[in-house]
């Protein structure tokens, strides 16, 4: 537990003077009582369990008291709450050695079954997007809440040729981001609004207020999960594209579809070994604050997006339970004043 207002702590040195103050006061008592001479007697009629009972308003009313000086220190603590994300992307590897049959029936076929296992485990309040990526990226499914259109999307994909990973990632901002501007043929993506601001006026060529970059995973209402077999051949640095996101806070979760040694691919006249390129996913997944996840079969891959589904739905988060504290010591200081007046007709 961590606390906003540290400084306000040292309130908390009142308890002991309170301490002192209650013995001080019992001690007066006991003093007072002792000019008495049938004080014997009113000992006899009290028993052990009275004379502890006695005590117990006071400590409800100390540790009320500790709890309302904790809650002005404004606790907080790390909590597992609903998440706030409202728009998942998918960008999903289409590139020819998304054919490869280390993961049965094939990559792409696994990995769009699992997919839609995805979709469908996801809250209905939702948005879903689909983003395809081979020597280019295209959104084929804008975020959307309707089920149909990203199942039927999904089913539509087609290999092609290349592998884009880093269009992949522009594209998917550009899918959350829709003002946000690209150059998808550069070698680092970088015309975006927050990349090609004048250094004198601070503003982009649109004439907007460049966006200032934030946290790596501080931007809750949306993830990307990025699919792929993990080799770019083609278009922005991926790395650079993560930068990117982690500069607009999206966490990018990454899966590596495939096995590390790979399998041989052939296609009319030609013939490649497509291996998995575990280093640069594990790369994108740290930059943007998102995690890396390995599927070396089918199963493994369905598994995979369960966890992500996981994932998505709750996260921990740092939280301020400053309400809690307060409703405590309300909660104490209650009950300390209505055993004093059941059990002394008076209040402490």
């Amino acid at each position: 537990m961590t606390f906003l207002w540290p400084q306000n702590l040292w309130l908390l040195l009142a308890l002991p003077i309170v301490v002192a103050a209650y013995l001080w006061l019992l001690a007066r008592r006991k003093k007072t009582a002792l000019r008495y001479a049938g004080l014997s007697l009113v000992k006899e009629a009290i028993g052990p369990a009275q004379r502890l009972r006695r005590h117990v308003p006071p400590l409800l009313f100390l540790l009320a008291l500790a709890a309302m000086l904790l809650a002005v220190a404004r606790p907080a603590a790390t909590v597992t709450l609903p998440s706030q994300h409202e728009t998942v992307v998918l960008a999903m590897d289409v590139s020819g050695s998304m054919r490869a049959e280390d993961v049965e029936p094939n990559r792409l076929a696994a990995a769009q079954a699992a997919a839609r296992s995805f979709v469908n485990a996801q809250p209905g309040g939702t948005r879903i997007g689909i983003v395809a990526f081979a020597g280019a990226a295209q959104i084929t499914q804008p975020p959307t809440a309707s089920r149909d259109d990203v199942l039927a999307a999904i089913d539509s994909l087609q290999l092609q040729q290349a592998t884009a990973i880093g269009s992949g990632i522009l594209v998917s901002l550009k899918a959350l981001f829709p003002d946000a501007q690209f150059d998808l043929q550069s070698p680092h993506g970088r015309r975006m609004a927050s990349a090609d601001a004048s250094a004198s006026t601070g503003s982009s060529a649109s004439g907007r207020p460049s966006p200032k970059p934030v946290a790596p995973g501080s931007y809750s209402s949306a993830a990307i999960i990025l699919l792929t077999d993990g080799q770019s051949t083609t278009g922005p640095n991926p790395i650079d594209a993560a930068r990117l996101a982690a500069e607009r806070g999206v966490r990018v979760f990454t899966v590596g579809v495939g096995t590390a040694n790979g399998q041989i691919v052939r296609g009319e006249g030609w013939s490649m070994r497509v291996g998995l390129d575990e280093e640069s996913l594990k790369t994108i997944a740290d930059l943007t604050r998102g995690e890396y996840f390995y599927a070396g079969n089918a199963l493994d891959l369905k598994k995979i997006y369960q966890t992500l589904n996981s994932k998505l739905v709750l996260e921990k988060k740092e939280t301020e339970i400053t309400a809690l504290f307060a409703a405590a010591a309300a909660a104490l200081a209650l009950v300390s004043a209505v055993l004093s007046l059941l059990w002394f007709s008076r209040i402490l």
